[in-house]
């Protein structure tokens, strides 16, 4: 990796940023969902997609509500059902399986799963909050966002 500077996004395009901030508004309170739960479907997501910026942010965002051990274990999340809820798996499942869609097609399986541990309204604002973080990655980490965090 290289230390060039990279544009702002945001900065660059701030009708773009309106909208895709319009869509997290919505995911935040617009929804029914625990604002825990779409914290771990962020960071999770984030995971998955190596934004940098995003796991800061959300891992600070969980450490508020969750204890760190549960944090630091959720890449392993399978390993540790006892640390997350049923609801909570499923929705980790969920995000993977969105996130990795070129991959897994969105199969049957992890849908119906899905489908299992929430209703209709809170399984489709789930997948936009999932959808939502994979844009927002989709950004962060092609343009280097900066983390708060300092070595």
């Amino acid at each position: 990796m290289t230390d060039m500077k990279r544009l702002s996004w945001h900065e660059v395009a701030p009708a773009g940023a309106k909208a895709l901030f319009g869509v997290h508004h919505y995911a935040m309170s617009g929804t029914d969902l625990p604002h825990e739960l779409i914290h771990l479907v962020f960071l999770r997501v984030s995971q998955i997609n190596g934004c940098a910026h995003c796991i800061d942010l959300h891992s600070r965002d969980l450490l508020r509500t969750m204890p760190i051990e549960k944090v630091w274990l959720i890449p392993v999340w399978r390993e540790v059902p006892y640390f997350f809820s049923d609801q909570y798996r499923a929705a980790l499942a969920w995000a993977e399986e969105v996130t990795n869609v070129s991959e897994t097609h969105a199969s049957d399986a992890e849908y119906a799963a899905a489908a299992a541990a929430f209703g209709p309204k809170d399984l489709v604002d789930l997948t936009i909050v999932i959808a939502a973080m994979n844009a927002f990655n989709r950004l962060g980490a092609p343009f280097r966002l900066p983390v708060a965090a300092k070595p």
